[in-house]
């Protein structure tokens, strides 16, 4: 039977936002928002019917990634469902970040199924000029 939900997750697995999803089976790869602020980036993601400690966090190199798992009781056959649209299992998120940022300044907030990620900004580093001494080789 086909699942077009299936289909779209197999799609949206494809994309480079959400490179590394196609590992996951029977899971979804969650909505965001980025925008930023003078002071931060911010990063907000619907995560209904996610418990906080289901959700694991982290940066790298720029890199913020956003992963857990939605643990839901199995279903039984006889419901015999018109739709059945709500994800559960694994989830998976990667995006890389439009500016620096303080890493270890990153902090998350959770509530009514919305997850809240401010990600300070880096200073700037100001270019200097550099005078570079030549040195003439011997031969």
């Amino acid at each position: 039977m086909w699942d077009p939900f299936e289909e779209m997750g197999n799609l949206v697995g494809r994309l480079p936002a959400t490179a590394g999803a196609e590992k996951l089976v029977g899971g979804f790869v969650p909505t965001m928002d980025i925008y930023e602020t003078k002071e931060a980036v911010m990063v907000e993601s619907q995560l209904a019917g996610v418990k906080p400690e289901e959700v694991k966090i982290s940066v790298e190199k720029g890199v913020l990634t956003v992963q857990g798992e939605v643990n839901k009781e199995h279903e039984i056959d006889e419901k015999n469902y018109y739709r059945k649209e709500i994800r559960s299992g694994s989830f998976f998120r990667q995006v890389a970040l439009p500016t620096a940022i303080k890493e270890d300044k990153i902090r998350a907030e959770f509530a009514d199924g919305l997850l809240k990620i401010t990600c300070p900004k880096a200073e700037p580093t100001k270019a200097a000029k550099i005078d570079i001494k030549i040195v003439k080789k011997n031969k």
